[in-house]
């Protein structure tokens, strides 16, 4: 007789030949009805429309978006293709996000066929889909990511619209600074004789500092008897000036949202007091809240702690019972704060902030997961580098860089962090950064709070626990600066937390 058991193994097969196929929108008629119901009940699939599945986890709680967030833009491509075929593409604004490594998941995706009906497709968690009756570019001007029809670089910077400039600027300016040379972009303004759009991007060029770009369009216009009027369709100087192409549009995405946000932080965190001439007190003030953060960090990321825990694997006192898994992330903070509290005694005693921290930070994250490694959940070598694979944040509709991203950002983070000359950016734009990347594969969020507190240190702010009472907010903080680019609320969030003494 073969059991329930083995039945949902049988499913669970079939559900493992679309992953291994790295088919993720995955349609009722490609599963039979004992299988899908099968999964379904036991928290392997969900439906997102009629006919229209993915999977999930079990152990996500009803309602949670995170299975949906993490699907959203390779079931778009599987559900776009199979209604339209080839004959879609995304607009041109969201190309340019793509492009420059943005994949928020937006409220609304606009999409243009020729085959359309000004159709709204309603999807989970408010999202939905527009598709809009519209010309879509020639086969040259299309380029597929991921399944994603999207008008290729050049023709994207040419058909946005005015508007986008002022709305979403991080957008475009990394994709100004994606641009080596004009030709593509000439070839296009020449074709259809658009002098009003030359004008505008020779000017946007300026912003950025791209001058030789910006005279070469306004000089070949002119030439063929074109007359161009510059107008710049930002609204505000750039916050960097790129003089050369930017390789990698990650980076530049970063550095503009550095220089762009930094501002925001200075007008909301109270300036720093100076580090502390009292390290010895500092350091023992930083061992008397160890119990408190401890507590407050992990049960952030969903561990089930008490204090009596902490202390008892503080002392090295305990097992392998019923609280393994917790007691393991326990006993592995323990060890990440003691490395943690090194490289604040670094700083303390002169040492650049951003340097030791570029530094030190691996040793933190080998000392967080150094007990899973010592039980063989983990191999040594699993915790050696960032991650190796795509990482999704709960609930949110960031979606974190790729792993080739990740190699590229992380020394441009760091390089931002040791260039900075105010500790109070440090703190808050070095926490959001470093979860906005989300270099490794777990633990992003508790180090990103050492690091926080690091950097604390740096400008003489006590050490700051964010309590798990206040974890919703927290959240919505991040979200905001992931999603809006808007800092304030995190920077406001941080410094309520932060009292000086």
């Amino acid at each position: 007789m073969v059991t329930p058991s083995e039945k949902l193994a049988e499913s669970l097969e079939v559900l493992k030949s679309f992953q291994d196929q790295e088919i993720v929108a995955i349609r009722s008629r490609d599963l039979s009805r004992t299988h899908r119901e099968r999964l379904k009940t036991n928290g392997f699939l969900q439906e997102v429309i009629k006919g229209w599945y993915i999977p999930t986890r079990p152990e996500e709680n009803a309602g949670e978006s995170t299975s949906w967030y993490a699907s959203f833009w390779d079931f778009c491509a599987s559900y776009l293709e199979s209604r339209f075929g080839t004959d879609w593409c995304l607009s041109a604004e969201q190309s340019l996000a793509l492009h420059t490594g943005n994949r928020v998941v937006p409220k609304q995706l606009l999409v243009r066929t020729r085959k359309a009906a000004n159709n709204v497709t309603k999807l989970p968690f408010e999202t939905s889909i527009l598709d809009i009756c519209a010309e879509i570019p020639d086969k040259a001007d299309t380029v597929i990511d991921h399944g994603l029809r999207l008008y290729s670089l050049p023709a994207a910077i040419v058909a946005c619209a005015p508007s986008s400039y002022r709305q979403v600027p991080t957008d475009l300016r990394a994709a100004l600074v994606m641009v080596s040379d004009p030709s593509d972009l000439l070839e296009r303004l020449l074709e259809g004789g658009n002098s009003t759009i030359a004008g505008r991007l020779a000017a946007a060029f300026r912003n950025i500092g791209r001058e030789e770009i910006a005279d070469t369009i306004v000089t070949t216009m002119e030439a063929v008897g074109y007359n161009i009027r510059e107008t710049d369709p930002f609204d505000t100087a750039s916050p960097m000036i790129f003089t050369e192409r930017m390789n990698s549009p990650y980076v530049a995405r970063i550095q503009l949202l550095w220089q762009r946000l930094r501002e925001d932080v200075l007008l909301e965190f109270p300036p720093a007091p100076g580090i502390t001439t009292d390290k010895i007190n500092y350091l023992k003030q930083i061992d008397d809240l160890y119990a408190s953060d401890a507590y407050h960090s992990l049960s952030i990321e969903g561990h089930c702690v008490s204090r009596v825990l902490i202390e008892r694997v503080k002392s090295g006192a305990w097992n392998s019972d019923s609280e393994h898994r917790n007691a393991m992330a326990a006993r592995g903070y323990w060890q990440a704060f003691q490395a943690v509290k090194q490289s604040i005694e670094k700083i303390l005693n002169s040492s650049d902030p951003g340097s030791t921290i570029r530094m030190d930070h691996p040793a933190w994250y080998m000392e967080l997961f150094a007990p899973s490694v010592t039980a063989g959940i983990l191999r040594p070598r699993d915790l050696a580098g960032y991650r190796n694979g795509p990482v999704f944040i709960r609930g949110s509709m960031h979606v974190p860089p790729n792993r080739e991203a990740v190699r590229e950002l992380m020394p441009a983070f760091f390089d931002l962090l040791e260039e900075e000359t105010e500790a109070s950016v440090r703190v808050v734009l070095g926490h959001f950064i470093f979860v906005y990347i989300h270099p490794y594969i777990d633990g992003n969020g508790r180090i990103g709070r050492f690091l926080m507190n690091a950097m604390m240190a740096s400008g003489g702010y006590p050490w700051t626990i964010i309590p798990v009472e206040t974890r919703n907010a927290y959240m919505t903080a991040l979200e905001a600066a992931s999603v809006q680019q808007d800092i304030k609320i995190f920077a406001r969030f941080l410094a309520n937390l932060t009292t000086l003494k």
